[in-house]
C-alpha cells in the first residue's frame, strides 16, 4: 500500500513537467490561431462574427494626365559610328532613354531631328514633354531643332500648359548654349566614363526638384558614393555659368562635380521659371547599360538614383494639359519601331533605335 502511494506521487510527479510543455504548445496554437486572423487577407474572411471590410477606390485626379507621353529627340548617326547604319540621313535613339521613360509610367514619341518641321512640330502636339539626350553634335540642323523645340516648350508653359523637359548630358549642354546664346560657353572637362558622386550645392532649394522626392539616406549616399555615371568632355563651371547673367537668372546650380583634373562643373540645374532640369550626368544608365568596360554603378541604390529621376520626369509629365488623340499616339509611337543590338558593335550602347 505504502509502495502503491509512493509510487503513485511519483508518478504524478513525474507527470506534471511532462504536461506543462504540452499544455504551453496547445496555448501557443491556439494563440498563434488567434493572431493569425489579424493578418488574413479580406478574401480568406469567411467567419461572418469577424468584421467585413469595405473599401472604395479613390476617384483620379482630373487634374493629372495618366497616359502621359514623352518625345525624345532622335540624335544624328546610328550612335555606333556608322557601325549599324552608314546612312547620311540616320538618327537614332539609345533605348535605354526609351527604357528610362517606360520605367516610370510613360510612353515615347521619337522626335526624328531631321523630318519636315511641320510633322516635328505635329508631333510635339502628342507629348506630354520632351527629353534631350546625350551625344557629340552641337551644330546644323540637329542644334537648330533643338533650339526650335526648346523655345516651344517655354511657350507651352508661358501660355499655361506645364510642360516638362529634361537636358541629359549634350541635352544640357545644348540648352546652355541656347539660354545664353553663346556658342562658346561651354569649357572643356576630363570626365568620360567616371563614376562619381554629386556635391549639393550650399544654398540649393531642392524643393519642387528632381530630389525632392528621394530619400533621406539615398540622398546622403549620393553626396557620399559614387552613384552616379559621367561621360562628357565638355560642361559649365559654376563660375561661368553664374558669371553669364542670362544662365543664372535662368538656372539654379543644384550639384556639381569633380573631373580627372580636379576640376569642379556644374552636374544639375533645374530652371527658375520653368519645368527643366538639366543633368551633366546619366540618369538613364545605371539600370539599362551594360557596356564591359564602363564603369557604370549598378548597385541597388545606383538603380533607385535612376528610378526616382525617371519617376519626377513623369510626374511632371502627368501635370500637362495636352490630351492627345490616342490613335494619332499610337500611329507615332517608338513601338512602331524596332531596335538594334548594338553592344558588340557600338560604343557602349546596348540598344539603339535608329531612323532613316
Amino acid at each position: 500500500m505504502a509502495n502503491d502511494v509512493v509510487r503513485r506521487t511519483s508518478s504524478v510527479r513525474i507527470s506534471i513537467p511532462i504536461q506543462i510543455p504540452i499544455l504551453i504548445f496547445f496555448l501557443q496554437i491556439v494563440l498563434g490561431s488567434a493572431e493569425a486572423h489579424d493578418i488574413l487577407l479580406p478574401s480568406q474572411r469567411h467567419n461572418d462574427s469577424l468584421p467585413r471590410l469595405s473599401y472604395t477606390c479613390p476617384a483620379p485626379n482630373p487634374n493629372l494626365y495618366y497616359r502621359p507621353v514623352i518625345g525624345i529627340v532622335t540624335h544624328p548617326g546610328d550612335g555606333a559610328s556608322g557601325r549599324l547604319s552608314n546612312a547620311t540621313t540616320a538618327s537614332s535613339i539609345t533605348a535605354s532613354y526609351v527604357k528610362f521613360v517606360e520605367s516610370a509610367g510613360a510612353r515615347v514619341i521619337p522626335l526624328i531631328y531631321n523630318e519636315p518641321t511641320e510633322t516635328l512640330l505635329k508631333k510635339l502636339e502628342l507629348v506630354n514633354g520632351v527629353l534631350f539626350t546625350g551625344g557629340w553634335a552641337k551644330t546644323g540642323l540637329y542644334f537648330e531643332t533643338v533650339e526650335k523645340i526648346f523655345k516651344k516648350v517655354l511657350e507651352k508653359n508661358d501660355a499655361g500648359n506645364y510642360f516638362p523637359l529634361y537636358g541629359i548630358c549634350l541635352g544640357f549642354e545644348l540648352i546652355s548654349m541656347v539660354v545664353s546664346q553663346d556658342h562658346n560657353i561651354l569649357e572643356e572637362f576630363s570626365a568620360s566614363n567616371q563614376a562619381t558622386r554629386l556635391d549639393f550645392s550650399k544654398n540649393a532649394n531642392l524643393n519642387g526638384s528632381i530630389f525632392q522626392r528621394f530619400p533621406p539616406d539615398l540622398l546622403k549616399k549620393l553626396s557620399t558614393e559614387c552613384l552616379v555615371i559621367q561621360n562628357h568632355y565638355y560642361g559649365i563651371s559654376p563660375k561661368r555659368l553664374l558669371g553669364n547673367e542670362k544662365l543664372s537668372s535662368f538656372f539654379e546650380i543644384l550639384t556639381t562635380c569633380t573631373d580627372e583634373n580636379d576640376q569642379v562643373y556644374v552636374s544639375t540645374v533645374r530652371s527658375r521659371n520653368y519645368p527643366v532640369t538639366g543633368f551633366q550626368w546619366h540618369p538613364e544608365k545605371n539600370a539599362f547599360e551594360w557596356a564591359a568596360r564602363q564603369k557604370i554603378p549598378h548597385t541597388e541604390d545606383a538603380i533607385l538614383v535612376t528610378q526616382h529621376a525617371a519617376n519626377f520626369l513623369v510626374s511632371e509629365a502627368r501635370k500637362s494639359r495636352t490630351r492627345p488623340d490616342e490613335q494619332e499616339v499610337r500611329d507615332n509611337l517608338i513601338y512602331n519601331y524596332e531596335p538594334t543590338y548594338g553592344g558588340k558593335a557600338g560604343k557602349g550602347y546596348d540598344q539603339v533605335y535608329i531612323f532613316t
